[in-house]
């Protein structure tokens, strides 16, 4: 693969990761990187915003319930929230979410679930300004 389409894939990740995170949160987490995570930024940037975000086989609203899902099951609850507002930057409703954390319930555990809504709560408050 040339340098070319890693670069241009690179781009395609950074705008994805923009506009489904929100500019300010992507400036604000690279600004932080230090030369020791700067390898693992720019790898989730290319291949995962711009390598996988950037296929056509699932919309951005399917891969952010998606995400959700995953997120509950893997208990990574700060990235949840982080995708729990790119879920709804990506047009998913409060009901879409909530319906897909309380199917976590069932296949990944009512602990996980109940963790998850409580950090989407969370997020959704703040979002409609009633935290």
């Amino acid at each position: 693969m040339s340098s070319e389409n890693t670069n241009e894939r690179f781009e395609a990740g950074l705008r994805n990761r923009k506009e489904v995170l929100g500019a300010e949160h992507v400036e604000r987490s690279l600004a932080g990187v230090t030369e020791f995570s700067r390898p693992v930024q720019e790898f989730v940037t290319e291949y995962c915003w711009g390598g996988v975000w950037d296929r056509p086989g699932l919309d951005r609203r399917t891969r952010s319930l998606l995400n959700l899902g995953m997120l509950t099951a893997l208990n990574r609850m700060h990235e949840l929230s982080v995708h729990v507002r790119g879920a709804l930057t990506n047009g998913c409703t409060e009901e879409e979410i909530q319906e897909t954390l309380l199917q976590t319930a069932v296949y990944v555990g009512v602990p996980a679930a109940l963790e998850s809504f409580r950090v989407a709560e969370k997020v959704l408050r703040e979002v409609r300004g009633d935290a």
